[in-house]
């Protein structure tokens, strides 16, 4: 495992700007409005199976042995999600949101195509330094991809993507020069960017101490064990959080909004 956390959030982004080119020409639109040159990551998401093998709490650990702490905890029914967050001591370090696929709740023909893939993963494979962003650990066909994808977005775009930051999170708050999510979003748009617009462009709100915004999904080629598919790889959220009555700063997450979320990986 990683001995530092720069090291590890450094491999995740290289490994994600590799599928997600788009987040590279925002960092860099974003960049320019920005007195200084550095954006602040709020949180990435990172996505597995409830399976024993590679379950939330194999990713966890990565995050745990570097002094992060479990926080939240989140259920998402209709995907069949569970997930929690961690958040380091150092406010400044970016927080983490895992989920988990609920395995047993799909159907047996999906069941037996995932378990095929866990049991394709090596022992010890989990611990190893870049486990976060190894990307796949199976071969898989696109018809197998296919069936999963139209049962399960999420199990799908694991089976094509593996493990590797789902998306990283541009800090609303630590812009220089813009003051709203929305403004960030007319931005985008003005760029020709496409936005999740799924229960609307932005989720939440003051109301609930965090607005969040994100394009949809890059486009990049999968290997598949049959040939190559072009489908949604990764993509680019955007964060504005509120002072809570105490005068901090929330730092949890929005089930409600989580969920609108996850739909920018979407087939669109």
């Amino acid at each position: 495992m990683h001995k530092n956390v720069d090291s590890l959030f450094a491999g995740l982004w290289a490994n994600y700007v590799e599928i997600t080119p788009s987040a590279d020409k925002i960092h860099a639109l974003l960049s320019k409005t920005s007195k200084s040159m550095d954006i602040v990551n709020d949180h990435i998401a990172l996505r597995t199976f409830d399976c024993e093998k590679v379950n939330l709490s194999k990713l966890a650990a990565h995050f745990l042995s570097l002094g992060y702490e479990q926080k939240g905890d989140y259920d998402f029914a209709a995907k069949k999600l569970t997930a929690q967050h961690f958040e380091h001591p150092n406010p400044n370090q970016p927080k983490v949101f895992i989920s988990e696929l609920r395995v047993a709740e799909l159907s047996n023909q999906a069941q037996r195509i995932i378990h095929k893939m866990v049991e394709q993963v090596a022992e010890g494979a989990t611990t190893a330094d870049d486990f976060l962003y190894s990307g796949t650990h199976w071969n898989v066909t696109k018809d197998d991809y296919r069936t999963l994808v139209h049962e399960s977005e999420y199990a799908g775009w694991m089976a094509a993507w593996g493990y590797r930051a789902n998306h990283f999170t541009v800090s609303v708050n630590h812009l220089s020069h813009i003051e709203e999510l929305a403004e960030v979003n007319s931005l985008l748009k003005q760029h020709g960017f496409v936005l999740n617009s799924s229960g609307g462009e932005i989720k939440g709100g003051a109301e609930v101490y965090l607005a969040q915004s994100s394009t949809m999904a890059d486009h990049a080629n999968a290997q598949f064990s049959d040939g190559e598919l072009s489908i949604p790889s990764c993509f680019y959220e955007f964060a504005q959080r509120y002072e809570m009555n105490n005068g901090q700063l929330y730092q949890g997450f929005v089930a409600a909004s989580a969920d609108k979320i996850f739909e920018s990986t979407n087939q669109n």
